[in-house]
Formats: C-alpha cells, sequence, structure tokens
C-alpha cells in the first residue's frame, strides 16, 4: 500500500545486513512488489530481509565524499563517483560498487561545502549530542539531484572502491590524518596531487547474486607492469600456489596518470591483461568524463 504512494522510482532495501546486495531500485510497481515479499518472507536474505526500508527514489549522478573526522575538526578528501550496477550504462542489480574515479568535475568547491554544511556537520554535532563523538573516516554516499546534493547513506569507514579512487592521489601523509583523527587532534591539513584516479572492478561469473569461486586468475603480474597501475586484491586466495577467486568481487584495477582519459586508458590496459573463466568488469568507468 505504501509503494502505491511513491511518485514512480522505488527502492527497496533490507533492513539488515546483506553484504551490500540488500538494495533494489526499480521503476517497476511488480517489481518493488515482489521484492518487499521475498524480503519480507525470508526467501531473499533469511532474517536480514524480514523488515524492509522503503523510500522515493532520487534521480541524478552520484558522489561520494570521505571525510576525516577529529573532534570538531572536519577535512573532506577529494570526491569520487562510483558505479554500482554490475552492467554498462548502469543496467542489472546493484552491487558494492564496479568502479569508481577521482576527481569528479561536476562536483565543485561549493558543492562540498554545501555538503558539509547540511549533511556532515549536523551529523557529527548529533552524534556528540547523543554521548557518542565520533572520530574517524565518515563516508557520505551522495545524489546530486535537479534540486541539490542529497544523502543516500553513510558508512563508518573508506569506502570501497571509492577508496581506490581517492587515496592514490593524496599527497600528503594518510598515516598522519588517521592518527590525528584517532587522538582528536587538530588535522594537518590534506593535500592531493593534480592527476586522476580510475578503478576499474573485476568479479566473478554470478556476482552479485551467486558468484563462483575457485578459479584460477592469470595476468596480475603483467597488469602492474602498465605505467601507474595497481591492483588491489578484495576476493583471492592462494592454492596450490594458484591465485583463485575467492568472492564476489575480486581485484580493483586502479590507474593514476595526469587526465582521467589517460587514467582510464591505463587501468584498462591492465583489465586487458588479467583473465580468469567468467570474468566480468565494467567497461565504461569514467567514459562520461574521460576528457576531463
Amino acid at each position: 500500500a505504501f509503494l502505491d504512494t511513491l511518485p514512480g522510482l522505488y527502492v527497496v532495501k533490507t533492513d539488515g545486513l546483506a553484504a551490500g546486495k540488500g538494495v533494489l531500485v526499480t521503476e517497476s510497481l511488480t517489481e518493488a512488489r515482489d521484492a518487499v515479499r521475498a524480503y519480507l518472507s525470508g526467501q531473499a536474505f533469511g532474517d536480514a530481509g524480514r523488515q524492509v526500508v522503503l523510500e522515493e527514489g532520487m534521480t541524478g549522478p552520484e558522489c561520494s565524499l570521505l571525510v576525516l573526522v577529529s573532534g570538531g575538526d572536519l577535512a573532506p578528501l577529494a570526491p569520487a563517483q562510483d558505479f554500482k550496477r554490475i552492467f554498462d550504462g548502469d543496467r542489472g542489480p546493484n552491487t558494492g560498487g564496479m568502479g569508481a574515479y577521482s576527481p569528479v568535475p561536476i562536483v565543485d568547491d561549493d558543492t562540498v561545502d554545501r555538503v558539509l554544511k547540511e549533511a556532515v556537520v549536523p551529523t557529527v554535532a548529533e552524534l556528540d549530542e547523543r554521548g557518542a563523538p565520533y572520530r574517524g573516516i565518515l563516508y557520505a554516499g551522495l545524489m546530486l539531484t535537479p534540486t541539490g546534493p542529497k544523502v543516500v547513506e553513510f558508512n563508518v569507514r573508506f569506502g570501497d572502491p571509492e577508496c581506490q579512487a581517492v587515496v592514490p592521489r593524496l599527497a600528503s601523509d594518510l598515516a598522519v590524518h588517521c592518527l590525528e583523527s584517532a587522538r582528536g587532534e587538530r588535522l594537518t591539513p590534506v593535500e592531493f596531487v593534480d592527476d586522476a584516479c580510475v578503478t576499474v572492478g573485476l568479479a566473478s561469473e554470478g556476482y552479485p547474486t551467486q558468484p563462483r569461486t575457485g578459479d584460477v586468475i592469470t595476468g596480475v603480474q603483467a597488469a602492474e607492469r602498465v605505467p601507474g597501475v595497481t591492483v588491489f586484491h578484495a576476493g583471492t586466495k592462494r592454492v596450490d600456489g594458484d591465485l583463485v577467486t575467492a568472492g564476489g568481487r575480486v581485484l580493483n584495477v586502479t590507474a593514476v596518470a595526469p587526465t582521467l582519459k589517460e587514467a582510464r586508458a591505463r587501468a584498462y590496459e591492465a583489465v586487458g591483461q588479467i583473465s580468469w573463466p567468467g570474468i566480468q568488469h565494467r567497461r565504461d568507468i569514467a567514459a562520461a568524463v574521460e576528457s576531463a
């Protein structure tokens, strides 16, 4: 009955832990109803889905802002944009993230200031008011809607894959920033290089619903020989000397270069070196902004 009151883009979420998979965004009322039934019955996510959150969908590009919080001192890191759908063109089910890039040309300093003022500062102040002062990284997941930025979610950690697109651009010392934040000290100014960074996620066959594991991975060393490239391991393990898949999101291939276009080219050159049976990845990470 509540779904019938919404204007046409539906968001159905579990109210429990679902490994980043418990969100459906759909324009289909039938699909939304079916999801609610599957969640509440326990068919979809067991006990984690027996309570659901229903929301009006928001439209606009996504943006992630990671903010160092240390007492009353806040320091935003460089914005990033991630890609949550499994297939190119933002199609298919939501995942934990199939790639990201930084900087985000459409997010200027005024937008960052507005997010801090309207979302982050009030949240940190409310935590203080409730006797739960927060220190560390606060991740604000945002939608840049036609009426301005709106919060989709907060996380109390570095976001993945945004972390792999933001931290490689740091010119200042991450360890110093984290230590100051943990101690509640005044933060050293955060500095970034002008270089851009693009991260492409590589996933197992069947991800995000039923990822297959145990496939032998080849080409990681060749990928890391591409200039500016680092391969981050997410779901891998060693079996009898072989590197094999051990999760849904397996590797993140990150490239740093002077421009987003060059970083994207390096990332996908490296991705082309890596293989295992059933490998899947998006081919459009940062494609819309590669001229920046």
